[in-house]
Protein backbone atom coordinates (compact mmCIF):
# COMPACT_ATOMS: atom_id res chain seq x y z
CA UNK A 1 0.00 0.00 0.00
CA UNK A 2 1.33 3.34 -1.22
CA UNK A 3 0.42 6.08 1.91
CA UNK A 4 0.33 9.71 0.27
CA UNK A 5 -0.54 13.14 1.68
CA UNK A 6 -1.31 15.75 -0.49
CA UNK A 7 -0.78 19.51 -0.23
CA UNK A 8 -2.09 21.94 -1.76
CA UNK A 9 -4.24 25.50 -1.33
CA UNK A 10 -6.64 25.30 -3.57
CA UNK A 11 -9.61 22.71 -2.11
CA UNK A 12 -10.90 22.04 -6.01
CA UNK A 13 -7.15 20.19 -6.59
CA UNK A 14 -7.66 18.44 -3.47
CA UNK A 15 -11.00 17.11 -4.32
CA UNK A 16 -9.79 16.13 -7.63
CA UNK A 17 -6.82 14.45 -6.53
CA UNK A 18 -8.93 12.53 -3.64
CA UNK A 19 -11.63 11.51 -6.20
CA UNK A 20 -8.79 10.20 -8.07
CA UNK A 21 -6.93 8.07 -5.01
CA UNK A 22 -10.26 6.83 -4.18
CA UNK A 23 -10.68 3.96 -6.65
CA UNK A 24 -6.98 2.86 -6.50
CA UNK A 25 -7.21 -0.16 -4.01
CA UNK A 26 -3.08 0.10 -3.64
CA UNK A 27 -2.88 3.77 -2.99
CA UNK A 28 -4.01 5.12 0.34
CA UNK A 29 -5.06 9.31 1.42
CA UNK A 30 -3.94 9.62 4.98
CA UNK A 31 -4.50 13.52 5.21
CA UNK A 32 -4.54 16.57 3.41
CA UNK A 33 -3.07 20.10 4.22
CA UNK A 34 -3.57 23.90 2.80
CA UNK A 35 -0.07 25.36 3.19
CA UNK A 36 3.68 24.17 3.80
CA UNK A 37 3.34 24.47 7.94
CA UNK A 38 0.26 22.05 7.47
CA UNK A 39 1.80 19.57 5.28
CA UNK A 40 4.87 19.09 7.51
CA UNK A 41 2.90 18.57 10.64
CA UNK A 42 0.92 15.49 8.53
CA UNK A 43 4.43 14.34 7.23
CA UNK A 44 5.76 14.12 10.70
CA UNK A 45 3.10 12.69 11.77
CA UNK A 46 1.74 10.02 9.13
CA UNK A 47 5.34 9.45 7.38
CA UNK A 48 3.62 8.77 4.16
CA UNK A 49 5.75 7.35 1.30
CA UNK A 50 4.59 9.80 -1.08
CA UNK A 51 3.26 13.62 -0.80
CA UNK A 52 2.04 15.58 -3.87
CA UNK A 53 3.02 19.17 -2.72
CA UNK A 54 1.82 22.54 -4.50
CA UNK A 55 4.58 24.99 -5.31
CA UNK A 56 2.84 27.86 -4.14
CA UNK A 57 1.11 28.10 -1.32
CA UNK A 58 0.57 30.84 1.49
CA UNK A 59 2.52 30.88 4.15
CA UNK A 60 5.42 28.18 4.33
CA UNK A 61 5.49 27.47 0.51
CA UNK A 62 6.02 24.01 -1.41
CA UNK A 63 9.92 24.45 -1.90
CA UNK A 64 10.61 25.96 1.62
CA UNK A 65 8.30 22.77 2.85
CA UNK A 66 10.62 20.75 0.79
CA UNK A 67 13.92 22.08 2.03
CA UNK A 68 12.94 21.12 5.79
CA UNK A 69 11.65 18.10 4.51
CA UNK A 70 14.75 17.18 3.12
CA UNK A 71 16.63 18.46 5.79
CA UNK A 72 15.20 15.64 8.36
CA UNK A 73 16.84 12.51 8.55
CA UNK A 74 13.76 10.45 9.76
CA UNK A 75 11.73 11.17 6.95
CA UNK A 76 14.59 10.23 4.30
CA UNK A 77 12.34 7.70 2.61
CA UNK A 78 9.70 10.24 1.87
CA UNK A 79 9.39 11.34 -1.99
CA UNK A 80 7.99 14.83 -2.55
CA UNK A 81 5.89 14.95 -5.93
CA UNK A 82 5.49 19.00 -6.82
CA UNK A 83 2.23 20.02 -8.30
CA UNK A 84 2.59 22.40 -10.86
CA UNK A 85 1.86 24.70 -13.57
CA UNK A 86 3.46 26.12 -16.63
CA UNK A 87 3.11 29.38 -14.97
CA UNK A 88 5.55 28.64 -12.32
CA UNK A 89 8.45 26.43 -14.21
CA UNK A 90 10.93 28.65 -12.96
CA UNK A 91 10.70 27.19 -9.20
CA UNK A 92 11.56 23.89 -11.11
CA UNK A 93 15.24 23.95 -10.53
CA UNK A 94 15.09 24.82 -6.85
CA UNK A 95 12.69 22.36 -6.05
CA UNK A 96 15.17 19.45 -7.98
CA UNK A 97 17.96 21.12 -5.84
CA UNK A 98 15.92 20.70 -2.89
CA UNK A 99 15.31 17.09 -3.59
CA UNK A 100 11.84 16.86 -5.19
CA UNK A 101 10.79 13.33 -6.66
CA UNK A 102 9.83 15.22 -10.06
CA UNK A 103 6.78 16.89 -11.08
CA UNK A 104 3.14 16.41 -12.36
CA UNK A 105 0.98 18.99 -13.96
CA UNK A 106 -2.01 20.00 -12.25
CA UNK A 107 -3.64 19.74 -15.67
CA UNK A 108 -2.38 16.16 -16.24
CA UNK A 109 -4.31 13.09 -17.33
CA UNK A 110 -5.08 10.95 -14.14
CA UNK A 111 -3.01 7.81 -15.44
CA UNK A 112 -0.31 10.08 -15.68
CA UNK A 113 -1.29 11.37 -12.59
CA UNK A 114 -1.62 7.92 -11.04
CA UNK A 115 1.35 6.67 -13.11
CA UNK A 116 3.80 9.41 -11.63
CA UNK A 117 2.35 8.74 -8.02
CA UNK A 118 3.71 5.03 -8.21
CA UNK A 119 7.04 5.24 -10.06
CA UNK A 120 8.27 7.70 -7.02
CA UNK A 121 6.86 5.25 -4.49
CA UNK A 122 9.68 2.73 -6.02
CA UNK A 123 12.42 5.60 -6.10
CA UNK A 124 11.80 6.49 -9.81
CA UNK A 125 12.26 10.12 -10.80
CA UNK A 126 9.48 11.72 -12.65
CA UNK A 127 11.95 12.81 -15.45
CA UNK A 128 10.07 10.60 -18.79
CA UNK A 129 7.51 13.07 -19.62
CA UNK A 130 8.32 15.65 -22.29
CA UNK A 131 7.56 18.61 -20.54
CA UNK A 132 9.66 17.70 -17.44
CA UNK A 133 12.71 17.11 -19.39
CA UNK A 134 12.20 20.80 -21.46
CA UNK A 135 11.70 22.53 -18.37
CA UNK A 136 14.80 20.66 -16.56
CA UNK A 137 17.15 21.55 -19.41
CA UNK A 138 16.08 25.56 -20.11
CA UNK A 139 15.99 26.10 -15.67
CA UNK A 140 18.89 24.05 -14.95
CA UNK A 141 21.54 25.32 -17.58
CA UNK A 142 20.92 28.64 -16.99
CA UNK A 143 20.64 28.48 -13.09
CA UNK A 144 22.69 31.43 -11.32
CA UNK A 145 25.96 29.92 -10.16
CA UNK A 146 26.21 26.97 -12.71
CA UNK A 147 29.44 25.42 -11.93
CA UNK A 148 31.39 21.98 -12.92
CA UNK A 149 30.87 19.99 -9.51
CA UNK A 150 34.10 18.28 -8.43
CA UNK A 151 32.40 14.92 -7.80
CA UNK A 152 31.81 14.54 -11.74
CA UNK A 153 35.59 14.85 -12.08
CA UNK A 154 35.69 11.02 -10.58
CA UNK A 155 33.66 9.53 -12.68
CA UNK A 156 34.69 7.13 -15.35
CA UNK A 157 33.87 7.23 -19.34
CA UNK A 158 31.18 5.00 -18.82
CA UNK A 159 29.61 6.36 -16.17
CA UNK A 160 29.33 9.91 -17.53
CA UNK A 161 27.70 8.50 -21.03
CA UNK A 162 25.04 7.02 -18.62
CA UNK A 163 24.86 10.19 -16.35
CA UNK A 164 24.18 12.32 -19.78
CA UNK A 165 21.42 9.83 -20.93
CA UNK A 166 19.57 9.89 -17.09
CA UNK A 167 20.19 13.93 -17.36
CA UNK A 168 18.31 13.46 -20.97
CA UNK A 169 15.09 11.78 -19.30
CA UNK A 170 16.05 7.99 -20.71
CA UNK A 171 14.79 5.21 -18.19
CA UNK A 172 17.22 2.19 -16.99
CA UNK A 173 16.05 -0.29 -19.92
CA UNK A 174 16.04 2.37 -22.54
CA UNK A 175 19.88 3.49 -21.63
CA UNK A 176 20.93 -0.07 -21.65
CA UNK A 177 19.24 -0.44 -25.26
CA UNK A 178 20.73 2.60 -26.31
CA UNK A 179 24.51 1.49 -24.83
CA UNK A 180 23.83 -2.08 -25.67
CA UNK A 181 24.37 -2.71 -21.80
CA UNK A 182 21.58 -5.04 -19.63
CA UNK A 183 19.61 -3.06 -16.82
CA UNK A 184 21.80 -4.22 -14.18
CA UNK A 185 24.84 -2.84 -15.34
CA UNK A 186 23.74 0.73 -15.79
CA UNK A 187 21.60 0.58 -12.59
CA UNK A 188 25.21 -0.30 -11.05
CA UNK A 189 26.41 2.85 -13.06
CA UNK A 190 23.91 5.00 -12.02
CA UNK A 191 24.62 3.96 -7.82
CA UNK A 192 27.75 4.31 -8.24
CA UNK A 193 27.62 8.16 -9.99
CA UNK A 194 25.33 8.74 -7.20
CA UNK A 195 27.87 7.76 -4.70
CA UNK A 196 30.34 9.68 -6.27
CA UNK A 197 28.47 12.89 -6.70
CA UNK A 198 27.10 12.87 -2.97
CA UNK A 199 23.60 13.09 -5.59
CA UNK A 200 20.75 11.64 -2.97
CA UNK A 201 18.86 10.42 -5.66
CA UNK A 202 18.52 10.46 -9.86
CA UNK A 203 16.73 13.41 -10.00
CA UNK A 204 19.74 15.08 -8.22
CA UNK A 205 22.28 13.36 -10.35
CA UNK A 206 20.32 15.26 -13.45
CA UNK A 207 21.03 18.62 -11.73
CA UNK A 208 25.01 18.15 -10.87
CA UNK A 209 24.40 17.43 -14.86
CA UNK A 210 23.16 20.48 -15.33
CA UNK A 211 24.75 22.39 -13.25
CA UNK A 212 28.19 21.56 -14.32
CA UNK A 213 27.65 22.27 -17.29
CA UNK A 214 28.02 18.13 -18.17
CA UNK A 215 27.12 17.53 -22.21
CA UNK A 216 23.50 16.03 -22.99
CA UNK A 217 21.92 14.25 -25.39
CA UNK A 218 19.39 15.62 -27.28
CA UNK A 219 20.03 19.41 -25.25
Amino acid sequence: MIRLVIADDQALVRLGLRVLLRGEPDLELVGEASDGAEALALIRRHRPDVVLMDVRMPGLDGIAALRLLAADADLADVRVVMLTTFEVADYVFDALAAGAAGFLLKDADPTEILRGIRVAAAGDSLLSPAVTRMVIAKFAATAPGRRRHAGLDTLTPREREVVGWVAAGLSNDEIAAKLVLSAATVRTHISRAMTKTGARDRTQLVVFAYQSGMPVPGT
